[in-house]
């Protein structure tokens, strides 16, 4: 695994192909209250591109052109939060995505463990560590055990992918992902708006 760090945005012109993983760090989980720190993204090819977001940044323009390109699908573990979070801070959509929660709720029935972890274990045999999950992400210095485990949470996620696709076309279950992967970001879009105390969806 090869680490590249980047201050507030992308570098320029720097083409990650048409499938990207990506994950983000922030100060905690509630998109209204916490910010975004850290986005992490990843090709699939054992590198990973980490960037850091000042408080308060809003244009890291290379970033963002990628988020908002509909020919590169954006690869995510639990997307509703991540493209929340980079909604709520860029005011931007990301699209089209693929959610790998999703994808293993929709086929893994026999467990209720879709965690990232449970999956890197289950279909990689790889164990990744969450020690650093809990961590201080605003820091303007970031560990090396904090780029690590950042940099995890992106390496194996195409992996993942292909053997989700499989067990989606096994199971009959392929369109109906599609379909909930092309409503994710309007679902997350409508969790900034609502706010954490207000479900639309809800009865």
């Amino acid at each position: 695994m090869q680490i590249h760090f980047h201050k507030n945005d992308l570098p320029k012109d720097h083409d990650l192909g048409e499938l990207v993983a990506i994950d983000t760090e922030t100060m905690g989980l509630f998109p209204h209250r916490d910010r975004l720190c850290l986005v992490q993204l990843s090709s699939g090819n054992g590198h990973c591109h980490l960037v850091q977001i000042i408080p308060g940044q809003q244009d890291p323009e290379n970033l963002l052109n990628l988020l908002k390109d509909t020919s590169v699908t954006k690869l995510f573990h639990f997307a509703r939060f991540d493209v929340a979070m980079l909604y709520k801070t860029f005011n931007v959509v990301t699209a089209p995505i693929y959610c790998t929660k999703i994808a293993s709720k929709l086929v893994r029935t026999f467990t209720d463990r879709h965690g990232l972890k449970e999956l890197c274990k289950e279909f990689l045999k790889v164990e990744i560590s969450k020690q650093e999950q809990s961590s201080d992400w605003g820091a303007e210095h970031l560990s090396e055990d904090q780029k690590k485990y950042a940099a995890t949470d992106v390496l194996h996620l195409h992996k993942i992918k292909n053997t989700l696709d499989g067990m989606l076309m096994r199971e009959g279950r392929m369109e109906i992902a599609k379909a909930a992967f092309e409503f994710l970001p309007t679902r997350a879009v409508l969790d900034v708006m609502a706010g954490d105390a207000y479900d639309i969806l809800a009865y």
